[in-house]
């Protein structure tokens, strides 16, 4: 007679999951400190906000390392929220892999964009 239920029970799959919960909130703070940072520059920034103003704010190299740090954090972020969405739901293994490999593509095209946007600062 095979039991499978109580201590016997084999789990599998569980590995990666204090790992993913760790990166989603230690990413989720680094946004968190990047936002702040941002409005505080905005909010004790005198005069009216325009391109210059945004310029300068991300023309040094501290705001410069914070912004690429955040770009990697984001993408980080959303990778693994959107492949347990596709490991949680997407049951084909073709299809899941397909997502998944589109997903990675996306979000390393939009990080690319996004460090091309900060360079030309």
């Amino acid at each position: 007679m095979s039991v499978n239920f109580g201590s016997q029970r084999t789990v599998v799959g569980a590995h990666y999951g204090w790992r993913d919960w760790l990166a989603q909130r230690v990413t989720a703070v680094l946004m968190v400190i990047f936002t702040l940072v941002v409005l505080l520059s905005l909010i004790f920034t005198q005069g009216p906000i325009g391109y210059d103003t945004w310029s300068g704010l991300f023309s040094g190299q501290f705001m410069k390392a914070l912004t690429l740090v955040v770009i990697i954090s984001l993408g980080y972020h959303a990778w693994v929220g959107v492949r347990d969405i596709w490991m949680d739901y997407i049951k084909p293994v073709g299809v899941r892999l397909a997502l998944e490999i589109f997903s990675i593509v996306w979000l390393v095209a939009c990080a690319g964009w996004a460090v091309q946007v900060l360079w030309r600062l």
